[in-house]
């Protein structure tokens, strides 16, 4: 197993992410090249009281810590089960390659947005993606969990353990994820991609979204995003450089065309990219940028979205923020029978998200602005949209109070010493 120390070659590389606002300096890097690594990883820092962080990809929060960053990168795995209708995969795995082994069989994961996003974290955090109104979150569907504890301990743990429970939608803190067995559905294709409006026009398409999202079959999830374009030469002409409103659909249903007619009067369409194709491309659908780069988002779950709201959100749309909601419900409505939950009842998440140029508390005001307006209907926030570094009263309130206490018990029966944060 490889180690890097600061100024070693390597190093810099090594703990580098995808989230690049975050900065992380551990004083030594373990890249673990199996479970057996990540156990030695673990037992080096009990032995020198050392804090640990995890890291694969790097989208999500990593928090910077002067202790041992495990790199899980090099732990890429993938077991299929076609018979079964299951996937095996190793910490390091992003999305696109389980998309790949599974559609060999005619089988999907539950992936979310991006193909390169890993598979770990992004279930651990109650991650939801292009399917999530039919067949719910990630999370929903993991079958049993290899984890290394701060102890030092590998173990397997599935349903009905605690422990399964606390790293379903708890995130980080409890240990090291080596691997996740996890179901997967038969879905090869679905109606998908974007119709694109010019932001001038969001009054009303958010209008006409609302009414046709709330109205929408389980088999439908969609969001929008509302976000100025650059003007450059990869981007279709017609949007290029554009400040945009871009209502995102994933669709398992054969009439889509149908399904989305009341859409396309709801204002001039600058650009329809909907059609049939093979969910080897579901990530062409939200098209999330694939290179590194800094960024700040928080978001927040209301159970209702007025015209008060939308007009909050119209005031708040500008070139320098990403702004999305998305429809929940569902069977994003049902709570998960393992698992942490959230608020069952919300029926949209609300997102916003910029680009950290300068100084994140600038971006923070920005984002309050609007948060601060939808407060009245706020139910809290969820997990997986809290981008870069957030306080613990923030992170708090992606958890119901009920989980929040389980959580904290559990933390301190399977790392007393706050190892893992």
């Amino acid at each position: 197993m490889q180690t890097f120390r600061p100024g070693e070659d390597g190093y810099a590389e090594e703990i580098a992410g995808f989230q690049t606002s975050v900065a992380t300096q551990p004083a030594v890097v373990f890249a673990p090249e199996n479970a057996d690594d990540v156990v030695a990883a673990t037992k080096y820092a009990a032995e020198h009281e050392l804090p640990v962080a995890v890291q694969a990809t790097g989208h999500g929060l990593t928090a910077g810590t002067d202790g041992l960053l495990i790199s899980t990168r090099r732990l890429t795995g993938i077991e299929i089960d076609a018979g079964a209708k299951t996937a095996r995969v190793e910490a390091g795995v992003r999305w696109g390659a389980v998309i790949e082994a599974a559609a060999q069989h005619g089988l999907a994961p539950l992936s979310g947005s991006s193909p390169d996003v890993g598979v770990v974290g992004y279930t651990l955090s109650g991650g939801f993606g292009l399917m999530a109104r039919r067949f719910g979150r990630a999370a929903d569907h993991v079958r049993a969990i290899d984890v290394v504890t701060a102890d030092g301990d590998l173990r397997t743990v599935t349903p009905g353990d605690d422990l399964f429970w606390a790293l379903l939608g708890g995130r980080a803190g409890f240990g090291v994820v080596t691997a996740l067995e996890f179901g997967l559905v038969e879905v090869t294709e679905l109606y998908g991609g974007g119709l694109y409006f010019d932001a001038a026009d969001l009054p009303a398409v958010l209008r006409a979204w609302r009414t046709w999202a709330v109205a929408a079959p389980d088999e439908l999830t969609t969001s929008i995003a509302v976000v100025g374009l650059p003007d450059l030469p990869f981007l279709p002409e017609p949007i290029r450089g554009k400040h945009v409103a871009n209502v995102r659909i994933a669709y398992l249903g054969d009439d889509g065309d149908q399904l989305v007619k009341p859409l396309r009067t709801a204002a001039p369409v600058l650009l329809d990219t909907l059609k049939r194709l093979p969910y080897t491309d579901s990530g062409s659908i939200a098209s999330d940028p694939p290179h590194p780069h800094p960024y700040h988002g928080t978001n927040a779950t209301v159970e209702v979205l007025n015209d008060a709201m939308l007009a909050s959100i119209v005031e708040h749309a500008d070139t320098e923020t990403v702004l999305i909601i998305d429809r929940l419900g569902g069977e994003l409505a049902r709570r998960p029978a393992e698992g942490v939950g959230w608020d069952s009842k919300a029926e949209f998440v609300v997102r916003a998200l910029s680009v950290v140029e300068d100084d994140v508390e600038t971006i923070r005001r920005a984002h309050a602005k609007l948060f601060d307006a939808l407060a009245p209907w706020s139910t809290g926030r969820l997990l997986p949209f809290l981008y870069g570094e957030h306080s613990a009263g923030e992170l708090a309130t992606a958890f119901p109070a009920g989980d929040r206490a389980r959580l904290k018990q559990l933390k301190a029966k399977y790392d007393p010493a706050g190892r893992f944060g």
